[in-house]
Protein backbone atom coordinates (compact mmCIF):
# COMPACT_ATOMS: atom_id res chain seq x y z
CA UNK A 1 0.00 0.00 0.00
CA UNK A 2 2.87 2.04 0.67
CA UNK A 3 4.57 1.84 -2.80
CA UNK A 4 1.52 2.51 -4.54
CA UNK A 5 0.71 5.65 -2.76
CA UNK A 6 3.79 6.78 -2.97
CA UNK A 7 4.09 5.89 -6.67
CA UNK A 8 0.58 7.99 -6.96
CA UNK A 9 1.78 10.99 -4.95
CA UNK A 10 5.17 10.68 -7.87
CA UNK A 11 3.12 10.62 -10.69
CA UNK A 12 1.19 13.84 -9.57
CA UNK A 13 4.33 15.51 -9.40
CA UNK A 14 6.03 14.62 -12.64
CA UNK A 15 2.74 15.46 -14.43
CA UNK A 16 1.97 18.79 -12.45
CA UNK A 17 5.64 19.89 -13.10
CA UNK A 18 5.83 18.88 -16.81
CA UNK A 19 2.37 21.03 -17.15
CA UNK A 20 3.80 23.92 -15.33
CA UNK A 21 7.50 23.78 -16.95
CA UNK A 22 6.88 22.39 -20.53
CA UNK A 23 3.32 22.96 -21.07
CA UNK A 24 -0.41 20.64 -21.50
CA UNK A 25 1.23 18.04 -24.54
CA UNK A 26 4.28 16.95 -22.74
CA UNK A 27 1.81 16.96 -19.12
CA UNK A 28 -0.56 14.80 -21.50
CA UNK A 29 2.23 12.41 -22.36
CA UNK A 30 3.56 12.01 -18.75
CA UNK A 31 0.39 11.35 -17.46
CA UNK A 32 -0.68 8.50 -19.73
CA UNK A 33 3.11 6.80 -19.89
CA UNK A 34 3.32 7.23 -16.62
CA UNK A 35 -0.10 6.48 -15.27
CA UNK A 36 -0.06 2.98 -17.18
CA UNK A 37 3.34 1.88 -15.44
CA UNK A 38 2.04 3.19 -11.82
CA UNK A 39 -1.11 0.72 -12.20
CA UNK A 40 0.94 -1.84 -13.22
CA UNK A 41 4.03 -1.46 -11.04
CA UNK A 42 1.77 -1.13 -8.25
CA UNK A 43 0.06 -4.24 -8.97
CA UNK A 44 2.89 -6.24 -9.44
CA UNK A 45 4.44 -5.08 -6.26
CA UNK A 46 1.90 -7.06 -3.98
CA UNK A 47 3.30 -10.30 -5.67
CA UNK A 48 4.85 -13.36 -4.45
CA UNK A 49 7.81 -12.92 -6.05
CA UNK A 50 8.38 -8.67 -4.36
CA UNK A 51 6.60 -9.47 -1.35
CA UNK A 52 9.03 -12.71 -0.22
CA UNK A 53 12.82 -11.33 -1.24
CA UNK A 54 13.77 -8.45 0.72
CA UNK A 55 16.38 -7.73 -2.11
CA UNK A 56 14.13 -7.90 -5.10
CA UNK A 57 11.79 -5.49 -3.12
CA UNK A 58 14.43 -2.70 -2.25
CA UNK A 59 15.81 -2.76 -6.02
CA UNK A 60 11.67 -2.41 -6.99
CA UNK A 61 11.66 0.31 -5.00
CA UNK A 62 15.08 2.23 -6.20
CA UNK A 63 13.83 1.44 -9.64
CA UNK A 64 10.49 2.76 -9.67
CA UNK A 65 11.91 6.24 -7.82
CA UNK A 66 14.32 6.56 -10.87
CA UNK A 67 11.42 5.52 -13.16
CA UNK A 68 9.64 9.12 -11.66
CA UNK A 69 12.94 10.86 -11.67
CA UNK A 70 13.56 10.25 -15.00
CA UNK A 71 10.32 12.04 -16.40
CA UNK A 72 11.02 14.86 -14.24
CA UNK A 73 14.71 15.41 -15.80
CA UNK A 74 12.39 15.30 -19.56
CA UNK A 75 10.62 18.80 -18.29
CA UNK A 76 14.30 20.04 -19.09
CA UNK A 77 15.87 17.85 -21.58
CA UNK A 78 19.88 17.53 -21.97
CA UNK A 79 22.20 14.91 -22.64
CA UNK A 80 23.51 13.99 -19.11
CA UNK A 81 26.85 12.30 -17.65
CA UNK A 82 27.70 8.41 -18.12
CA UNK A 83 26.88 7.73 -14.25
CA UNK A 84 23.34 9.50 -14.87
CA UNK A 85 22.63 7.47 -17.68
CA UNK A 86 24.00 4.50 -15.61
CA UNK A 87 22.20 5.10 -12.36
CA UNK A 88 19.01 7.12 -14.12
CA UNK A 89 17.87 6.91 -17.13
CA UNK A 90 19.04 3.39 -17.93
CA UNK A 91 17.55 1.48 -14.80
CA UNK A 92 14.48 3.78 -15.34
CA UNK A 93 13.79 2.59 -19.24
CA UNK A 94 14.47 -1.20 -17.95
CA UNK A 95 11.69 -0.67 -15.47
CA UNK A 96 9.34 0.68 -17.40
CA UNK A 97 9.94 -2.12 -20.61
CA UNK A 98 9.77 -5.14 -17.90
CA UNK A 99 6.43 -3.58 -16.03
CA UNK A 100 5.38 -3.49 -19.79
CA UNK A 101 5.83 -6.67 -20.83
CA UNK A 102 4.65 -7.71 -17.59
CA UNK A 103 1.39 -6.47 -17.85
CA UNK A 104 -0.46 -9.59 -18.11
CA UNK A 105 0.70 -10.47 -14.86
CA UNK A 106 -0.03 -7.16 -13.19
CA UNK A 107 -3.62 -7.76 -14.70
CA UNK A 108 -4.12 -11.02 -12.97
CA UNK A 109 -2.34 -9.64 -9.41
CA UNK A 110 -5.40 -6.70 -9.45
CA UNK A 111 -7.56 -9.83 -10.02
CA UNK A 112 -6.46 -11.25 -6.62
CA UNK A 113 -4.56 -14.17 -9.06
CA UNK A 114 -1.48 -15.39 -8.63
CA UNK A 115 0.04 -15.81 -12.23
CA UNK A 116 3.20 -18.10 -12.30
CA UNK A 117 6.88 -17.15 -14.05
CA UNK A 118 7.01 -13.54 -13.28
CA UNK A 119 10.67 -14.29 -13.62
CA UNK A 120 9.99 -14.39 -17.73
CA UNK A 121 9.23 -10.38 -18.70
CA UNK A 122 11.99 -9.14 -16.19
CA UNK A 123 14.55 -11.52 -18.26
CA UNK A 124 13.23 -10.26 -21.17
CA UNK A 125 13.88 -6.34 -20.35
CA UNK A 126 17.41 -7.78 -19.58
CA UNK A 127 17.99 -9.66 -22.54
CA UNK A 128 16.85 -6.43 -24.04
CA UNK A 129 18.53 -3.98 -22.35
CA UNK A 130 21.66 -5.97 -23.25
CA UNK A 131 20.55 -5.63 -26.65
CA UNK A 132 20.02 -1.87 -26.52
CA UNK A 133 23.63 -1.16 -24.96
CA UNK A 134 25.81 -3.65 -27.63
CA UNK A 135 25.90 -4.29 -31.31
CA UNK A 136 27.55 -6.81 -33.19
CA UNK A 137 29.16 -6.17 -36.28
CA UNK A 138 27.99 -7.82 -39.28
CA UNK A 139 28.85 -8.04 -43.64
CA UNK A 140 25.19 -7.48 -45.24
CA UNK A 141 25.55 -8.67 -49.08
CA UNK A 142 22.45 -8.07 -51.35
CA UNK A 143 22.38 -9.16 -55.17
CA UNK A 144 19.66 -6.91 -56.78
CA UNK A 145 18.78 -9.35 -59.49
CA UNK A 146 18.36 -6.98 -62.54
CA UNK A 147 15.55 -6.87 -64.39
CA UNK A 148 14.04 -9.50 -62.47
CA UNK A 149 10.23 -8.96 -61.53
CA UNK A 150 9.63 -9.68 -58.12
CA UNK A 151 5.84 -8.77 -58.35
CA UNK A 152 3.95 -7.11 -54.87
CA UNK A 153 6.07 -5.97 -52.21
CA UNK A 154 7.70 -8.62 -50.26
CA UNK A 155 11.07 -9.58 -48.44
CA UNK A 156 13.69 -11.09 -50.15
CA UNK A 157 16.61 -12.98 -49.00
CA UNK A 158 20.00 -11.48 -47.75
CA UNK A 159 23.47 -13.02 -47.08
CA UNK A 160 24.59 -12.24 -43.56
CA UNK A 161 27.88 -12.41 -41.94
CA UNK A 162 29.76 -11.74 -38.84
CA UNK A 163 32.45 -9.70 -38.88
CA UNK A 164 32.83 -5.72 -40.54
CA UNK A 165 35.33 -6.64 -43.61
CA UNK A 166 34.69 -3.73 -45.88
CA UNK A 167 36.99 -4.70 -48.87
CA UNK A 168 36.09 -6.03 -52.29
CA UNK A 169 36.47 -5.88 -55.43
CA UNK A 170 33.70 -7.13 -56.74
CA UNK A 171 30.68 -5.26 -54.86
CA UNK A 172 30.29 -1.83 -54.17
CA UNK A 173 30.30 -1.46 -50.53
CA UNK A 174 28.04 1.04 -48.14
CA UNK A 175 28.05 1.62 -44.51
CA UNK A 176 24.76 3.16 -43.43
CA UNK A 177 23.70 4.86 -40.31
CA UNK A 178 20.48 5.69 -38.91
CA UNK A 179 18.24 6.24 -36.25
CA UNK A 180 21.15 7.07 -34.28
CA UNK A 181 18.53 8.89 -31.66
CA UNK A 182 21.34 10.65 -29.14
CA UNK A 183 20.16 9.58 -25.58
CA UNK A 184 20.65 7.68 -22.76
CA UNK A 185 21.56 4.60 -25.15
CA UNK A 186 23.64 6.99 -27.31
CA UNK A 187 26.17 8.92 -26.47
CA UNK A 188 27.95 11.12 -27.90
CA UNK A 189 31.15 9.06 -27.30
CA UNK A 190 29.71 5.95 -28.62
CA UNK A 191 28.18 7.35 -31.96
CA UNK A 192 31.49 9.25 -32.35
CA UNK A 193 33.11 5.91 -32.33
CA UNK A 194 30.23 4.18 -34.54
CA UNK A 195 31.03 7.25 -37.20
CA UNK A 196 35.15 6.55 -36.71
CA UNK A 197 34.92 2.91 -37.21
CA UNK A 198 32.88 3.88 -40.58
CA UNK A 199 35.71 5.99 -42.16
CA UNK A 200 38.78 3.14 -40.90
CA UNK A 201 36.09 0.76 -43.05
CA UNK A 202 37.08 2.35 -46.06
CA UNK A 203 33.91 1.98 -48.39
CA UNK A 204 32.85 3.16 -51.12
CA UNK A 205 29.92 5.46 -49.65
CA UNK A 206 28.55 6.42 -46.31
CA UNK A 207 24.99 7.84 -46.17
CA UNK A 208 22.78 8.69 -43.05
CA UNK A 209 18.96 8.33 -43.62
CA UNK A 210 17.60 10.79 -40.57
CA UNK A 211 16.61 10.67 -37.15
CA UNK A 212 19.49 11.95 -34.90
CA UNK A 213 18.31 13.27 -32.12
CA UNK A 214 15.79 12.83 -29.27
CA UNK A 215 14.64 14.35 -26.59
CA UNK A 216 17.44 14.81 -24.38
CA UNK A 217 19.67 16.10 -27.04
CA UNK A 218 18.00 18.28 -28.89
CA UNK A 219 19.18 21.36 -26.90
CA UNK A 220 22.45 21.14 -27.69
CA UNK A 221 24.01 22.84 -30.20
CA UNK A 222 27.23 20.63 -30.28
CA UNK A 223 26.55 17.07 -29.20
CA UNK A 224 25.97 16.34 -32.86
CA UNK A 225 28.31 18.07 -34.25
CA UNK A 226 31.43 16.24 -32.49
CA UNK A 227 29.50 13.04 -32.96
CA UNK A 228 29.38 13.29 -36.39
CA UNK A 229 33.13 14.82 -36.84
CA UNK A 230 35.37 11.66 -37.57
CA UNK A 231 32.90 11.89 -40.78
CA UNK A 232 34.60 14.56 -42.19
CA UNK A 233 38.01 12.81 -43.44
CA UNK A 234 35.50 10.64 -45.73
CA UNK A 235 33.87 14.69 -47.54
CA UNK A 236 32.49 13.36 -50.84
CA UNK A 237 31.27 10.38 -50.17
CA UNK A 238 29.57 10.92 -47.30
CA UNK A 239 25.81 11.60 -48.19
CA UNK A 240 22.65 12.22 -45.77
CA UNK A 241 18.44 12.79 -46.11
CA UNK A 242 16.65 13.94 -43.13
CA UNK A 243 14.11 12.11 -41.11
CA UNK A 244 10.90 13.35 -39.32
CA UNK A 245 11.98 13.59 -35.90
CA UNK A 246 15.21 15.93 -37.28
CA UNK A 247 12.58 18.49 -38.06
CA UNK A 248 12.44 19.04 -34.28
CA UNK A 249 15.41 20.35 -34.30
CA UNK A 250 16.45 21.13 -38.26
CA UNK A 251 18.55 23.93 -37.94
CA UNK A 252 20.79 21.95 -35.30
CA UNK A 253 20.96 18.73 -37.62
CA UNK A 254 21.64 20.82 -40.63
CA UNK A 255 24.59 22.91 -38.64
CA UNK A 256 25.83 19.83 -37.59
CA UNK A 257 25.99 17.85 -40.98
CA UNK A 258 27.75 21.09 -42.63
CA UNK A 259 30.57 21.33 -40.42
CA UNK A 260 31.12 17.28 -40.88
CA UNK A 261 31.40 18.36 -44.49
CA UNK A 262 28.34 15.85 -44.65
CA UNK A 263 26.55 16.59 -48.14
CA UNK A 264 22.23 17.08 -47.32
CA UNK A 265 20.11 16.21 -49.98
CA UNK A 266 16.68 17.13 -49.61
CA UNK A 267 15.03 16.36 -53.01
CA UNK A 268 17.94 16.84 -55.05
CA UNK A 269 20.66 14.50 -56.23
CA UNK A 270 24.84 14.28 -57.25
CA UNK A 271 26.84 12.46 -59.36
CA UNK A 272 29.42 10.37 -57.63
CA UNK A 273 32.79 8.10 -58.61
CA UNK A 274 33.31 5.03 -57.60
CA UNK A 275 36.15 2.06 -58.43
CA UNK A 276 32.99 0.59 -59.88
CA UNK A 277 30.99 3.45 -61.65
CA UNK A 278 29.27 6.48 -61.49
CA UNK A 279 26.75 6.63 -59.48
CA UNK A 280 23.65 9.26 -58.65
CA UNK A 281 22.78 9.64 -55.17
CA UNK A 282 18.97 10.95 -54.96
CA UNK A 283 18.08 12.30 -51.31
CA UNK A 284 14.19 12.26 -50.64
CA UNK A 285 12.62 15.06 -48.42
CA UNK A 286 10.68 13.56 -45.43
CA UNK A 287 7.06 14.79 -45.55
CA UNK A 288 3.94 14.51 -43.58
CA UNK A 289 1.25 14.96 -46.32
CA UNK A 290 0.80 14.03 -49.84
CA UNK A 291 3.87 11.93 -49.47
CA UNK A 292 2.62 9.69 -52.45
CA UNK A 293 2.73 13.40 -55.17
CA UNK A 294 5.79 14.89 -53.41
CA UNK A 295 7.75 11.68 -54.11
CA UNK A 296 6.47 11.77 -57.95
CA UNK A 297 7.52 15.61 -58.27
CA UNK A 298 10.52 15.26 -57.24
CA UNK A 299 11.73 12.34 -59.76
CA UNK A 300 9.72 14.01 -62.58
CA UNK A 301 12.38 17.15 -61.96
CA UNK A 302 15.73 14.96 -61.16
CA UNK A 303 16.14 12.85 -64.23
CA UNK A 304 17.74 9.46 -64.07
CA UNK A 305 20.75 9.85 -65.96
CA UNK A 306 21.06 6.78 -69.02
CA UNK A 307 23.46 3.99 -67.76
CA UNK A 308 23.85 4.97 -64.45
CA UNK A 309 23.05 3.25 -61.53
CA UNK A 310 21.08 5.51 -58.57
CA UNK A 311 20.80 5.05 -55.15
CA UNK A 312 18.50 6.42 -52.89
CA UNK A 313 18.14 7.55 -49.52
CA UNK A 314 14.30 7.50 -48.29
CA UNK A 315 13.82 8.12 -44.44
CA UNK A 316 10.94 6.18 -44.22
CA UNK A 317 10.10 2.98 -45.82
CA UNK A 318 6.43 3.28 -45.63
CA UNK A 319 6.59 5.66 -48.31
CA UNK A 320 8.84 2.94 -51.09
CA UNK A 321 5.48 1.64 -52.04
CA UNK A 322 4.87 5.64 -53.41
CA UNK A 323 8.13 5.76 -55.68
CA UNK A 324 7.50 5.93 -59.00
CA UNK A 325 8.88 2.15 -60.87
CA UNK A 326 12.47 2.13 -61.58
CA UNK A 327 13.01 5.23 -59.60
CA UNK A 328 17.06 3.57 -58.38
CA UNK A 329 18.56 0.23 -58.41
CA UNK A 330 18.35 0.34 -54.38
CA UNK A 331 16.60 2.65 -51.93
CA UNK A 332 17.84 2.33 -48.62
CA UNK A 333 15.79 3.29 -45.37
CA UNK A 334 15.57 3.68 -42.13
CA UNK A 335 13.00 4.93 -39.32
CA UNK A 336 11.43 1.65 -38.16
CA UNK A 337 14.44 0.72 -36.08
CA UNK A 338 13.78 -2.69 -37.57
CA UNK A 339 10.55 -3.55 -35.61
CA UNK A 340 12.19 -3.07 -32.58
CA UNK A 341 10.76 -5.60 -30.68
CA UNK A 342 10.02 -9.33 -32.64
CA UNK A 343 12.26 -12.52 -33.21
CA UNK A 344 14.85 -11.30 -35.40
CA UNK A 345 17.65 -12.53 -32.95
CA UNK A 346 16.03 -15.79 -33.26
CA UNK A 347 16.60 -15.81 -37.12
CA UNK A 348 13.05 -15.38 -37.78
CA UNK A 349 11.45 -12.39 -39.63
CA UNK A 350 8.35 -11.88 -37.54
CA UNK A 351 8.10 -8.46 -35.14
CA UNK A 352 5.52 -6.24 -33.83
CA UNK A 353 5.41 -3.67 -36.74
CA UNK A 354 5.03 -6.54 -39.09
CA UNK A 355 2.46 -7.98 -37.78
CA UNK A 356 0.41 -4.57 -36.76
CA UNK A 357 1.06 -3.27 -40.33
CA UNK A 358 1.78 -3.27 -44.06
CA UNK A 359 5.42 -1.32 -43.79
CA UNK A 360 8.25 -3.05 -44.50
CA UNK A 361 10.62 -3.17 -41.50
CA UNK A 362 13.93 -4.73 -42.36
CA UNK A 363 15.96 -6.39 -44.57
CA UNK A 364 15.87 -6.54 -48.26
CA UNK A 365 12.55 -5.87 -50.08
CA UNK A 366 11.14 -6.04 -53.20
CA UNK A 367 8.57 -5.21 -55.54
CA UNK A 368 8.60 -5.19 -59.16
CA UNK A 369 11.80 -4.22 -60.13
CA UNK A 370 12.48 -2.47 -57.37
CA UNK A 371 14.41 -3.02 -54.33
CA UNK A 372 14.30 -1.86 -50.57
CA UNK A 373 17.18 -2.52 -47.70
CA UNK A 374 15.59 -1.16 -44.34
CA UNK A 375 18.46 -1.07 -42.14
CA UNK A 376 17.61 -2.31 -38.61
CA UNK A 377 18.90 1.40 -36.66
CA UNK A 378 21.61 2.27 -35.10
CA UNK A 379 20.14 3.13 -31.87
CA UNK A 380 16.39 3.25 -31.14
CA UNK A 381 13.70 5.84 -29.40
CA UNK A 382 9.99 5.36 -28.45
CA UNK A 383 9.78 1.99 -26.68
CA UNK A 384 12.23 2.41 -24.09
CA UNK A 385 14.26 -0.79 -25.21
CA UNK A 386 15.01 -3.02 -28.33
CA UNK A 387 13.88 -6.82 -27.63
CA UNK A 388 14.54 -9.32 -30.34
CA UNK A 389 15.38 -7.07 -32.82
CA UNK A 390 19.39 -5.75 -32.52
CA UNK A 391 20.28 -2.61 -33.50
CA UNK A 392 22.55 -3.02 -37.19
CA UNK A 393 26.26 -1.98 -37.58
CA UNK A 394 26.84 -3.14 -40.96
CA UNK A 395 28.71 -3.04 -44.08
CA UNK A 396 26.52 -3.50 -46.97
CA UNK A 397 27.87 -5.42 -50.08
CA UNK A 398 26.07 -4.46 -52.74
CA UNK A 399 26.03 -6.94 -56.27
CA UNK A 400 24.60 -6.18 -59.39
CA UNK A 401 23.22 -8.55 -62.00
Amino acid sequence: MVFTIASLGAWFAVVLLAYLLRGRFFATFAAVILGMHTLSSSALASSELVVSTAWIAGLAIYLQAMTYLHFATLVRPRMRSLWWRGLVSVPASFFVAAVFLAAPWAIAESLGLALPGLWIPIVGAFLGLLQSLWTREQVIELHLEDGVDAGPLAPRPQAVKAGGAAKSTEALTIIQITDPHLGPFMSERRLRRICARAVARAPDLIVLTGDFLTMESQRDPEVLLRALAPLRAFRGRVFACLGNHDYEALELVRRALKAAEIELLVDRQVLVSTPHGSFQIIGFDHVFRDREAHLREVCERLVRRPGTRRIALLHDPGAFDGLPPDTADLVLSGHTHGGQVGLVSLGLGWTVLRSLSSIPDHGLWAKGRDRLYIHRGTGHYGFPLRLGVPAEQSVVRLYFG
